[in-house]
């Protein structure tokens, strides 16, 4: 696996010339192992930074594989009595949505590869294939149940769930959910390079304006496109930054994982972006769509009006083209 590919990031640019009846609240800091940034317009200094460490805290204890004493990572040890919550539990059945939807590229249950691969808290492996064939028979959504009581049932105890993919975008929604319980009417919430955007830049008397990074720019930053967001949700996925190397061989690993063949996916797809209507789904869609080929993800497309992608790939040529959905197009400012 020689390609390079790398992390598709995103950077978000706020206008400074603020009308005297509004006020820029903001709340910058580190959760879930990256950085967030959280922009609320009100007509007044407002501080939501309790309430915004509960939203993290909660969700960590939720879904951390990182937490040994989580809920997951009990799940994952073979707890079969851990009766999840409500946040648990939306998340399993958006992942089971959109595993349905992306003919099962998206499968959180891929955590015993992403733990040896390198990818997660659980001990790395030498793999070969028949190592990989063997860890296969514990990867698969249809070999996951919750059950009625909010319990989580496995065909094997050695299945282990990594949410990684969506749980990200899903803390989005639940912090733009806590704005909006608040009253909050314009906002903009960014996690990891995740959005959910709402109302205007008050600042600006503009749509919010967030900026895609090139993937192909490998030292610093710079802007592939720029895209005008309302009311919806924008998550980014790639490589290009994240991957591991073989200290023996140099070999990259990229940090995607096939669950249908339990190998790193290298692939002539650089990066994703997809809008929806809630950062979790866009989350997951724009992971699937990194695993899976491009005209495959098209097919997806063209069955779901509900998402709009824009994807950079290499074509048979090596030369960097582009696809956009119309809807996609249409935010980018010219």
């Amino acid at each position: 696996m020689k390609n390079t590919v790398y992390l598709f990031g995103l950077m978000v640019f706020l206008f400074n010339c603020r009308p005297n009846e509004t006020v820029k609240n903001q709340s910058r800091g580190n959760a879930l192992g990256t950085t967030y940034s959280i922009i609320f317009i009100a007509d007044k200094e407002l501080d939501y930074q309790q309430e915004i460490d509960s939203v993290f805290r909660v969700l960590n204890q939720s879904m951390s594989t990182y937490i040994p004493d989580s809920d997951i990572s009990k799940i994952n040890q073979g707890d079969s009595t851990i009766q999840v919550d409500k946040m648990f539990k939306e998340v399993f059945e958006i992942s089971s949505k959109v595993h349905n939807a992306s003919n099962g590229y998206f499968d959180p249950t891929v955590g015993v590869l992403a733990n040896a691969w390198g990818f997660g808290p659980g001990d790395q492996m030498e793999l070969d294939s028949l190592r990989v064939d063997s860890l296969l028979s514990y990867v698969g959504w249809g070999k996951v149940q919750l059950n009625g009581d909010n319990t989580i049932t496995k065909s094997h105890p050695s299945i282990r769930f990594d949410f990684n993919a969506v749980a990200k975008g899903y803390a989005i929604d639940r912090l733009g959910a806590m704005l909006d319980e608040k009253g909050i009417k314009n906002y903009l919430v960014e996690v990891g390079g995740e959005v959910l955007a709402r109302g205007k830049n008050l600042d600006s008397g503009k749509q919010w304006s967030v900026g895609i990074d090139d993937p192909q720019v490998e030292n610093g930053r710079q802007l592939k496109q720029i895209v005008a967001l309302k009311d919806v949700a924008m998550a980014s996925s790639g490589n290009y930054r994240k991957f591991r190397v073989d200290p023996e061989t140099g070999e990259k690993y990229v940090h995607t994982i096939n669950p249908k063949t339990g190998f790193t996916k290298n692939s002539n797809v650089l990066a994703t972006s997809v809008v929806a209507k809630t950062c979790a789904v866009a989350d997951a869609f724009a992971t699937s769509f990194m695993v899976m080929d491009l005209e495959d993800s098209k097919a997806v497309l063209e069955n779901h009006d509900e998402l709009e992608a824009y994807i950079i790939y290499l074509d048979r040529n090596g030369e960097t083209q582009e696809f956009f959905t119309p809807g996609f197009e249409a935010l980018v400012k010219k």
